[in-house]
C-alpha cells in the first residue's frame, strides 16, 4: 500500500473551486470523563501546546494530569453544555455557515466553506477531504484566533500540513496568520462592547481578559503578548475610555511555570480591594464563547469578584455568529483569496 493518498483527484466532473477551511481548536464530544481525557490527551500532548521535553512530560501527563484533570474538566464542561452539545462547536459551525453565505454571495459556486478542529471533530483531514471531493485546487486556511500564538495558530498549520504531507496531489494553499488589527474585528468587538453596556444601562470598569501562554514562550519570540495589548490599545482608543477606565489580564493558566501577568484572578482582587464595585469582562482572544468565557470567567470569576466586595459583574459575550462576526471573517477572507477570484 502507497504511503500517500490521492489527495486532490486527477481528473473531476466537479469545476475547480476555492476552499475555506474555518479551524477552531475543538472541544470533547461530550462532557463526560473518557470524552474529555481522549480531547485532553490530543491537546496536552501537542508540542506546540505544551514544549516541555517529552521525557519530562510525558510521565506527567499520563500520570496525574490524564488521571485527575478529566474528572475536574468533565464537571466544568457540564455546566454550559447546551442541548446542541458543546458552546464552541455550536457556535463556530454557525459561524462557518454564515461566512460561507456571504461568500457564496460575492463568489457563487466557486467556493466552498468548511469547519474543522485542531483537536476532536470534525478534524482537519475531515475537513480538507471534504474540500478535495468539491474539487477544491486552492485552500486558504481561516484560524478562528485573532492573535496570533505558536500555541494555537501554530499548531493549526502543523495540523494542516500534517495531512497534506500523505496526499499525492496538494492544493495551493494560504493562511491567515492573525487579524488582531483588522479594522472591521476592531469595530465590531468595540460595538459588542458599546451594546452591552447600552443593554446594562450604564459603563462600568472594563477588563480585558486573554487566554494566557507562558512567559517563556513570549521570551522565545511569540507575538501573541504583543497582539494582545494592540488590540486592547486599539479597543480604547475607539470606546474613548481614560487609564482608570480599564485593566489588561490573562486568565487560564496551567501547571506550576509562570504565565503571562497580571492574572486575571490578582487583577479582579486588586480591583475590589481598590473600590471598583462593578466590573465588565471582555476576552477579544475567544471568537466564539466557551469553557474559558462560559465557565471560567462568566461562572468562576464572577464568584471571585462578587466574594471580595464587588457588587456587579458581567461578560461581554464573544462575536459569535453574529451578522457582524461573519461580515468581518468573510471580508477578511475575500482579501486573502485576491488573485485567486
Amino acid at each position: 500500500m502507497s504511503f500517500y493518498e490521492a489527495g486532490l483527484p486527477r481528473t473531476s466532473e466537479e469545476p475547480a473551486r476555492i476552499g475555506v477551511l474555518v479551524v477552531n481548536l475543538g472541544t470533547p464530544a461530550a462532557p463526560a470523563y473518557r470524552p474529555v481525557r481522549r480531547y485532553l490527551r490530543e491537546f496536552l500532548g501537542d508540542r506546540r501546546v505544551v514544549e516541555t521535553p517529552r521525557p519530562i512530560w510525558w510521565p506527567v501527563l499520563f500520570g496525574p494530569v490524564l488521571t485527575f484533570r478529566p474528572l475536574r474538566s468533565a464537571r466544568n464542561y457540564r455546566k454550559i453544555w447546551g442541548p446542541g452539545g458543546s458552546p464552541l462547536a455550536v457556535l463556530s459551525g454557525r459561524l462557518s455557515e454564515k461566512i460561507g453565505a456571504r461568500l457564496a454571495q460575492r463568489l457563487g459556486d466557486r467556493v466552498r466553506v468548511r469547519l474543522a478542529m485542531t483537536y476532536g471533530e470534525p478534524g482537519l483531514a475531515e475537513g480538507l477531504r471534504a474540500l478535495a471531493q468539491h474539487n477544491a485546487r486552492r485552500v486558504l486556511v481561516l484560524p478562528l484566533y485573532p492573535q496570533y500564538c505558536a500555541a494555537t495558530t501554530g499548531s493549526v498549520f502543523d495540523a494542516t500540513t500534517r495531512v497534506l504531507r500523505r496526499w499525492r496531489v496538494l492544493p495551493e494553499l494560504r493562511f491567515v496568520n492573525d487579524y488582531h488589527g483588522d479594522a472591521g474585528y476592531l469595530d465590531a468587538l468595540a460595538a459588542r462592547i458599546e451594546s452591552h453596556w447600552s443593554a446594562a444601562g450604564e459603563r462600568s470598569h472594563l477588563l480585558f481578559s486573554y487566554h494566557g501562554i507562558p512567559v517563556d514562550y513570549v521570551a522565545a519570540g511569540d507575538p501573541y503578548r504583543d497582539q494582545a495589548e494592540a488590540t486592547t490599545r486599539a479597543i480604547v482608543a475607539r470606546l474613548g475610555l481614560t487609564d482608570a477606565a480599564w485593566s489588561h489580564a490573562y486568565q487560564s493558566r496551567f501547571g506550576p511555570v509562570e504565565w503571562l501577568q497580571p492574572y486575571t484572578g490578582v487583577r479582579l482582587r486588586e480591583l475590589a480591594d481598590r473600590g471598583v464595585r462593578r466590573i465588565t469582562v471582555v476576552s477579544p482572544s475567544f471568537a466564539v464563547d466557551c469553557l474559558e468565557t462560559l465557565e471560567e470567567i462568566a461562572i468562576g470569576y464572577r464568584e471571585e469578584f462578587l466574594a471580595h466586595g464587588g457588587e456587579r459583574f458581567s461578560m461581554v459575550p464573544a462575536l459569535n455568529d453574529d451578522d457582524a462576526h461573519a461580515d468581518v471573517l468573510a471580508a477578511l477572507a475575500l482579501r486573502h483569496l485576491g488573485g485567486w477570484v
